[in-house]
């Protein structure tokens, strides 16, 4: 096959890019190592910053998420018993949808195949040949055969497990890391909603955080230990670490209900530079990581998408290479300015395993100069918004 632009991996990075090269007249092909169901049933989080909000109703994909999410204009910090409210559409005139990532990779693969988009599931051990070449080539094993992608660019979207990373020989690449000593516990819970807005408490037990999916569908967090096992976390101890972490002194109640799924988040920050190598253009998780607290991954991954399918079209339009050459650098700016947010976000709201009473109650003195001045609000609501 020959493409323009071979794109590896269906996550909503490289469903992005793909429907944004689209509508640009740029041919493009994914090719994704998992079924079309997996993807659309693999449940992760869904805080949507405006930005991308706009961009996937600009695009024609947000009919669904005006129709399905939820508009939040505030979220509240929870700490000492007592909830506290940042106005964020107040502080900064835009808000945050929660609309589950999932929900956004059905609308992207449903827009592409309407489209007669060339989506490749279940491909087995890709791997990515001359990449410094002029003829970039993306190689896997599809229904018993051997399949070849022939490009102009290959674009890596397929996340930090992926092959496109690996594929930049380690001289040319420089990967920061930090891997925090906790996890995150979630679960889906069939419950009404225990708030409007997303809570996130800190506790002396620990993080915890309280969001919504749908009328009938919650989201809990609860930090933990990552080498926690599934099993010993019954019901009852659930509930009662829930219950504990979010009580507060003026009678609100954690709406019970059936938990119909669970699992552990590993907590990490990471990012490589440059996103670039040869014809090899990284975005997404592929090329950076960071804790859920701050709600940036997916907003990250769009924004490199955005960036990148810019520089795309300049390039096939015009034969600029300008923008090419400038997306690596473009993109990390704003990846540095949220992996500082997500890791500030997660240093104040969780307990470290070698916290003193003295660590403890500078978290709580952040907390507060927080809600109690406008500037340290809006500095939160910016960021958080996007």
């Amino acid at each position: 096959m020959k493409t323009q632009i071979a794109i590896v991996g269906a996550g909503p990075a490289g469903l992005l890019l793909s429907h944004l090269l689209h509508l640009g007249g740029v041919d493009s092909v994914v090719i994704e190592s998992r079924s079309r169901q997996e993807i659309e049933a693999t449940i992760r989080a869904g805080v949507l910053e405006q930005g991308t909000v706009d961009l996937l109703a600009q695009s024609g994909v947000g009919e669904r998420m005006k129709r399905e999410g939820f508009v939040h204009e505030g979220i509240i910090l929870r700490f000492a018993g007592r909830s506290h409210r940042i106005a964020l559409s107040e502080l900064t005139g835009r808000s945050i949808s929660v609309y589950a990532q999932h929900e956004v990779i059905k609308d992207l693969v449903s827009a592409r195949l309407d489209a007669g988009g060339k989506l490749l599931f279940e491909v087995k051990d890709a791997a990515l040949y001359d990449l410094d070449s002029a003829s970039p080539k993306v190689r896997f094993h599809r229904d018993g055969g051997v399949e070849e992608i022939e490009s102009d660019f290959v674009a890596g979207c397929d996340g930090f497990h992926g092959v496109s990373r690996p594929s930049i020989p380690s001289r040319h690449r420089h990967e920061f890391t930090r891997t925090y000593p906790f996890g995150w516990f979630g679960i889906l819970v069939e419950a009404p909603p225990s708030t409007e807005e997303l809570i996130y408490a800190h506790h002396e037990r620990g993080f915890a955080l309280v969001s919504t999916r749908s009328p009938q569908i919650q989201r809990l967090y609860l930090q933990c230990d990552p080498e926690d096992e599934l099993k010993s976390w019954p019901d009852a101890r659930i509930w009662e670490e829930l219950h504990r972490r979010l009580a507060t002194s003026d009678g609100w109640k954690l709406a019970e209900g059936r938990i119909f799924q669970r699992g552990i988040i590993a907590m990490r920050s990471f990012v490589v530079e440059p996103l670039r190598y040869g014809r090899l253009f990284l975005a997404g998780d592929a090329a950076h990581i960071v804790p859920p607290t701050g709600a940036k991954g997916l907003n990250l991954a769009v924004n490199d998408v955005r960036v990148l399918a810019s520089a795309f079209l300049e390039y096939f339009q015009s034969g600029s290479e300008a923008g090419l050459k400038a997306y690596s650098a473009s993109a990390l700016k704003r990846v540095w300015r949220a992996e500082h947010f997500s890791w500030w976000m997660t240093s104040m709201l969780h307990r470290f395993h070698d916290d003193t009473p003295f660590q403890h109650r500078l978290q709580l003195a952040e907390l507060d100069y927080v809600v109690s001045s406008k500037a340290k609000a809006i500095t939160l609501a910016e960021n958080y918004v996007g």
